[in-house]
């Protein structure tokens, strides 16, 4: 296919010379077919098929082979290039026919018009050609760019989605699940009939299994790490980056259960915020303690030593004191907040195992090294 259209651009010029009718000179005609022979130098370089044109200018039938090779100029050739290849190739043999022929001024200005329209439409059309296709090329890449950026912010928040359900359904329906496990086995340890111990045992094992199917379920959906007790140590070290003075106590024994460690951190998390924005400087403590069968998270603030900023982000969820009242509600716990002497007090009381007495794993023990494996 290439070689035929290459034989296509030579022929074609050819045949437009040979069919002229009157010669000027003697070797107009040779210099034009030599003019044609060399337009496939285009492909290497557009200058080199230009410039045996401009002898068959001047021989008055160079005009066939030189708009084939200014094309190309324009399609290849940087705009410094393309504009003077225009002005040599209308003033070269415009400049020959007035001299040559004596014209007038009104012949010579339509004269170098005529070869400046020979020489630039062709030239012009080649880079139109070329910018046209580099918009379009351009604009597909815009296109694709677009609609990548749309999927990808598609997938995002659908991915954000899947992670705020799994996070819920987590801490919702987990919690009754560890309920009922609980209760089951602390039924079977206080009862005395073989039946009800039986059903109970095998209604524990039920709701550990369904446990273990959901996380494994959840696990599909939710592609971020779900922060826990674990992360609380982290919230106090950011804190105090931030400037904020806070006193740090663990007083247990080992991690809760995963849905109280979550809930923990958030209210850690909610209420160092709260410091942040509304009592910057403010001494602060951070209690984790055991109480029985419940963990009791405090949070407590002094006076704000410097004014409150007025462009504090908000606290994450947008939900505030109020988010987190329902958060450890879900969790099975109370939230209670109280100020005193110019400073403020969050306290949360979350569960974290079965009753005492019965053969369940207690706070710290085999049960939450299974649930953390």
């Amino acid at each position: 296919m290439v070689i035929l259209l290459e034989l296509l651009v030579v022929v074609v010029p050819a045949a437009m010379v040979l069919m002229a009718g009157e010669v000027p000179f003697t070797w107009s005609v040779p210099a034009a077919l030599l003019a044609c022979l060399a337009l496939p130098l285009r492909r290497l370089n557009p200058s080199l098929a230009a410039l045996p044109c401009l002898p068959a200018l001047v021989g008055g039938l160079g005009w066939p082979p030189t708009v084939v090779a200014l094309y190309r100029v324009g399609s290849r050739s940087s705009p410094p290039v393309m504009i003077a290849w225009v002005v040599a190739a209308t003033a070269v043999p415009a400049t020959f026919v007035v001299a040559h022929e004596s014209l007038a001024p009104n012949q010579a200005f339509l004269t170098f018009a005529f070869a400046l329209f020979m020489a630039g439409a062709p030239t012009a059309l080649g880079a139109l050609i070329t910018t046209r296709r580099s918009l379009t090329a351009s604009l597909a890449e815009a296109s694709r760019a677009r609609t990548a950026e749309l999927e990808a912010r598609e997938e995002g928040a659908k991915a954000s989605e899947r992670a705020r359900i799994a996070r819920e359904i987590h801490d919702a329906v987990g919690h009754h699940a560890t309920l009922i496990a609980v209760e089951s086995a602390a039924l079977a340890a206080t009862t005395d009939d073989q039946g009800i111990r039986d059903t109970a045992l095998r209604l524990r094992a039920l709701a550990k299994e369904s446990l273990a199917e959901m996380r494994a379920a959840l696990g599909l959906l939710n592609t971020e790490p779900i922060p826990g007790y674990d992360g609380i140590p982290h919230l106090v070290d950011r804190a105090r980056a931030a400037g904020l003075t806070v006193a740090y106590e663990d007083r247990t024994t080992g991690a809760p259960p995963p849905a109280t460690g979550r809930a923990a951190y958030r209210v850690v998390q909610e209420a160092l915020t709260n410091v942040t924005k509304h009592a910057p400087g403010a001494p602060t403590e951070v209690n984790l303690t055991p109480r029985g069968n419940h963990l009791t998270v405090t949070v407590t603030n002094g006076p704000p030593t410097s004014a409150p900023s007025q462009s504090s982000s908000p606290s994450p969820g947008g939900h505030g004191l109020h988010g987190l009242e329902e958060r450890v509600a879900l969790a099975g716990g109370t939230l209670t907040t109280r100020r005193a002497g110019g400073g403020f007090t969050v306290e949360a009381t979350l569960p974290v195992g079965p009753p005492a007495g019965t053969n369940d794993s207690t706070f710290g023990g085999s049960a939450h090294k299974r649930a953390t494996a």
